[in-house]
């Protein structure tokens, strides 16, 4: 099964080779295609590394992965392609290799012709044995992290009431957004309230942080008109996304997901729709982490 790959490669080297020049060069690219460029192609391979060669182009090939090799005088050859003619399989005995023209072609066959023997890979003798049975995978993979409460332990997730525009809203206009307070928050038309809203009773309803971590939207004064999603209330714990209908004023309340106790284990993760499991309470938590039973 093909494994499908993406690199990011900045690399310069330099190679000695016994009895001819050192050939230096740089590996360069990003996402599937990289590009090998080399100062000598002469000396790049010789016939005696072409299996190794087309054993690395067949490899690259796998993974999705291309490198075209370029000297001072053009593109040499690209390895990990699939799209080769008849002909050049031919020659190369690799449908993974594709042999580029121009001058970089005739340096190309200058050097395998020159030296049947050597090449600019490493003699077998000199490579470290390969590994036979790797005992841990050696590809980096996705980590699932296990699923976690939505109990923040700092007691936050921006909770906050939002007033949405209105069906005509000016260019560049944008809901308004009142930020809750820790302990309390007065919602009214009186002067003194944290959230004002024309039209409301002087102190219509408050929104209280709990011990529990919860935001309760309690209504003060039998004739304060207080809603939740729609229906009268007295006092309602608050979740993302509820509906709160204050006389004429109709805002939505929002916190994170991840402080949103209405979200079992770690907001959607814990699934939706269907049968979800219920998160242990805020007090259990914090008995667990101190290690008390």
């Amino acid at each position: 099964m093909a494994t499908d790959l993406t690199v990011d490669a900045e690399l310069e080297f330099s190679l000695d080779i016994p009895g001819s020049r050192t050939v230096t060069g740089s590996l360069t690219g990003s996402g599937k295609t990289l590009e090998l460029r080399v100062s000598d192609p002469v000396l790049f391979a010789g016939r005696a590394d072409s299996g190794a060669i087309r054993g690395l182009a067949q490899a690259l090939a796998g993974r999705g992965l291309s490198v075209r090799v370029v000297s001072t005088s053009g593109p040499l050859v690209t390895l990990g392609t699939s799209r080769t003619s008849w002909l050049q399989r031919r020659v190369t005995g690799s449908r993974y290799i594709r042999v580029e023209r121009g001058a970089g072609l005739w340096s190309l066959v200058r050097g395998r012709t020159k030296s049947s023997t050597g090449g600019a890979l490493p003699a077998a003798e000199l490579t470290p044995p390969a590994t036979l049975t790797p005992i841990a995978p050696t590809m980096a993979r996705r980590r699932r992290h296990p699923v976690t409460t939505t109990h923040d332990p700092d007691r936050g997730g921006n909770p906050r009431l939002i007033l949405p525009l209105g069906p005509y809203p000016r260019a560049g206009e944008r809901p308004r957004v009142f930020l809750l307070r820790d302990d309390v928050t007065t919602i009214g038309g009186g002067a003194d309230c944290d959230i004002r809203l024309p039209g409301l009773e002087p102190l219509h309803a408050e929104i209280r942080h709990d011990d529990e971590d919860e935001f309760v939207l309690e209504r003060i004064g039998a004739a304060a008109d207080t809603r939740v999603h729609g229906a009268p209330v007295q006092s309602a714990i608050l979740r993302t996304g509820c509906g709160v209908d204050l006389g004429e004023w109709h805002l939505s309340f929002f916190r994170e997901e991840y402080a949103d106790h209405g979200r079992p284990y770690g907001g959607r993760i814990g699934g939706e729709l269907g049968y979800q499991r219920p998160q242990p309470s805020r007090a259990y938590i914090e008995r667990h982490n101190e290690g008390t039973p």
